[in-house]
């Protein structure tokens, strides 16, 4: 028997707890009862948000919340910054073109982080911008961005912040109000435990100025209109009742785990591939990595759609493929939402025996021990 397991950086593993929540009977979407249930999961995403402000739910992926991150606050012409590095720091540019706003771009490299020093040399060069979009956890490259950082700049400015914290909220800290961010989405496959189909954004108090002067066209992600409906604890159009109701749950299990225990599970996982990967004489693609998901460049001359595939098929893992240049290049490894130690371990060593099927020598059981080390010193507060 074969079983199978989901490592890849979304959808992510859902917990049965969530599953069996998403089977219960249908209730309807405009009654006290069911918005009870979105009240309960809006506690929860305030939690994870690090917010007071209110974190509204569309039913849509999360490139959803980034086009309303976008069409609500961007006019055509609006001068738009966006930095690079990656494909989902990339959607950003994409979104505010197609929204004919005057878009500059802040070159990263992939792989690469987003510096200090590029943010406030683009915001002196370009003070009348609207927006200044950035990605927390670049997936593609399993690059980190330092946030808080970045709104340190912003938030003396009027250039707005908008994050991309789909693969970051969840596994990394992130303290909304307390950085000063003023757009910040995510998206309920990811750090949320939930399947895909829900995103979440949340708005500052002085991002609602640029909403109100805002000429976009926009209907279904009318940040208004959802503002006007939650007044009345419920959404504009229908809400996605079985995901609203296994976010929930997942939300109960994230609050039961507590927070700051689940960034520093994330970090240990991640501790804990990172070694492995390097004892298998294998690189990071990331200068700075994320804590949701590893990707790691392929043996010299090997394709990597090969190992994935011969993983899925032969071992029941799943991992994902590179991005755009990357593809066929680069592996990634996900470890975030619904995920432990003995999972990373199963992960690990069905790597290792397809590598080796493959032809890459290496120090066979190196990327296990290793993994098992960096998890041990971890647990007694010797890992970083």
């Amino acid at each position: 028997m074969k079983k199978n397991y989901l490592f890849t950086p979304g959808p992510t593993m859902v917990p049965q707890e969530v599953l069996l929540a998403e089977a219960t009977p249908l209730i309807h979407h405009r009654t006290a009862a069911f918005s009870a249930i979105m009240e309960e999961a809006a506690r929860g995403l305030k939690m994870l948000f690090g917010t007071e402000q209110d974190v509204y739910m569309i039913t849509g992926s999360g490139t959803a919340a980034m086009e309303a991150a976008v069409a609500n606050v961007c006019s055509p012409g609006d001068k738009v910054l966006f930095a690079g590095g990656g494909k989902f720091a990339e959607r950003w540019g994409e979104l505010a073109h197609a929204f004919r706003c005057n878009v500059v771009e802040i070159p990263v490299e992939w792989g690469k982080s987003l510096t200090v020093e590029q943010v406030r040399a683009a915001l002196k060069a370009h003070p009348d911008a609207r927006a200044l979009y950035i990605t927390q956890s670049e997936t593609s490259t399993g690059a980190l961005t330092d946030v808080q950082a970045v709104a340190a700049l912003t938030r003396k400015t009027n250039v707005l912040l908008g994050v991309d914290s789909i693969t970051g909220i969840g596994v990394h800290p992130f303290r909304f109000d307390e950085w000063g961010v003023d757009i910040a989405v995510s998206g309920s496959q990811k750090g949320c435990m939930t399947p895909p189909g829900l995103s979440f954004i949340a708005v500052s108090p002085r991002t609602w100025k640029a909403v109100e002067a805002c000429t976009s066209p926009r209907y279904y992600l009318d940040l208004t209109a959802m503002k006007k409906s939650w007044s009345k604890t419920t959404t504009p159009f229908t809400a996605a009742i079985s995901l609203i109701r296994g976010l929930r749950t997942a939300l109960k299990m994230i609050q039961e785990e507590g927070l700051d225990q689940v960034h520093a599970r994330h970090a240990r996982l991640a501790g804990a591939v990172r070694a492995a990967v390097k004892a298998l004489g294998l690189r990071l693609v990331a200068e700075h990595p994320v804590n949701g998901v590893t990707a790691v460049w392929g043996p010299e001359g090997m394709d990597t759609e090969k190992l994935i595939k011969l993983l899925a098929s032969k071992y029941g893992v799943t991992i994902a493929e590179g991005q755009d240049d990357l593809k066929g290049k680069v592996f990634r490894i996900g470890h975030m939402g619904y995920v432990g130690e003995a999972d990373m371990l199963v992960a690990i060593g069905s790597l290792e025996r397809a590598l080796k099927e493959l032809g890459h020598r290496f120090d066979f059981g190196a990327g296990v021990r290793a993994a098992m080390t960096a998890l041990g010193d971890t647990e007694n507060g010797e890992g970083s």
